[in-house]
């Protein structure tokens, strides 16, 4: 008996509307090469392809302790037109006599812009009392950064590492309350894994969390250390769509076992055994630009002049998307 064959246009005609058709134009394959571009007054990494927005996430230079205002001069100075601020930092500022409305008038005068933010509001836990705390302070976070002109903030599984369990159903539906509370701000918190917890530490199980909280701003905060250290599979990640990540920490990895490896390991991207290329082009599309900020926690870098760190991970960023 003859074994049909199907082409890819027939696959597709079958399909038709069906939600997993919103992944299917990668089948894992690479996109063209193009040539990449940089805009000069915005730093925007151009390509036909799909744009990159080079960001500076302030754990790079946090060792350094610089303070909220001197991380992003240093990051303006080193070239960082975007940066990923942490809400620990901001609060710092604040509690010493800092304003968010000075804070938005530094920033507008740096000329960049701020474009997630790390906080750690436990809004995924069990316990009500705490889960409700955490609610108000992330409440109070979305606010702020709404004043900063700030559109996202990273909601990782924070008070929800340590014991395994968590129930996936319940996560999708407090990570529903919080984009809810995001439709209020027009801050949208970006679901994000971590690879050492005991939960959410895997992009499948953060894939199934944004699709089950059914609503329609759900999108993942993805970081190429927690993806190596979480276990998740990269010959599956072109199943996310690409509109769905639209922060991507960059950084790198040796050959220290996944079990093992620290955030204190991490270096520079594209230094390590990380498949970059094959991670950014599963989720560059030209339908929006991919922010591609640089989170490291190298001692070895704290050690060294701030600026230069800030220069070299440009350089570095840039490097990694040369080609897509």
């Amino acid at each position: 008996m003859k074994t049909p064959t199907y082409s890819r246009r027939s696959a597709l005609k079958y399909l038709g509307g069906t939600a997993g058709l919103m992944a299917l134009p990668s089948f894992g394959f690479s996109h063209p090469t193009t040539s990449l571009i940089e805009d000069s007054a915005t730093g925007i990494l151009k390509s036909a392809a799909g744009d990159f927005i080079p960001c500076l996430n302030m754990a790079t230079i946090m060792g350094h302790n610089l303070g909220f205002v001197k991380e992003l001069e240093t990051a303006s100075k080193g070239g960082f037109r975007a940066v990923e601020i942490w809400i620990p930092t901001l609060q710092k500022y604040l509690d010493g006599g800092g304003t968010i409305k000075e804070a938005a008038k530094i920033i507008k005068d740096l000329g960049i812009s701020v474009e997630n933010t790390i906080g750690f509001a436990q809004w995924i836990v069990d316990d009500e009392a705490t889960r409700n705390k955490g609610l108000e302070q992330l409440k109070k976070e979305m606010d702020m950064l709404a004043q900063l002109g700030c559109k996202r903030i990273a909601a990782p599984p924070s008070g929800a590492t340590a014991e395994a369990g968590l129930d996936l159903y319940k996560a999708a539906e407090r990570y529903r309350t919080i984009l809810e509370m995001g439709d209020q701000s027009g801050v949208v918190p970006q679901l994000e894994i971590w690879g050492h917890s005991k939960n959410l530490h895997k992009l499948s199980q953060a894939l199934f969390v944004a699709a089950e909280s059914g609503h329609a701003s759900a999108c993942i905060n993805l970081d190429i250390f927690h993806l190596y250290k979480g276990g998740s599979s990269y010959d599956t990640l072109q199943i996310a769509n690409p509109l769905s990540v639209q922060v991507l920490h960059v950084n790198d990895y040796t050959d220290i076992p996944r079990d093992v490896v620290k955030d204190g390991d991490r270096i520079y991207p594209g230094e390590g055994l990380a498949p970059t290329k094959k991670i950014l082009q599963a989720f560059q599309s030209p339908k929006r630009p991919l922010i591609l900020s640089l989170e490291v926690f190298n001692k070895e870098y704290w050690a060294q002049d701030a600026l230069e760190v800030c220069k070299t991970g440009l350089a570095k960023v840039k490097a990694i998307a040369q080609g897509l």
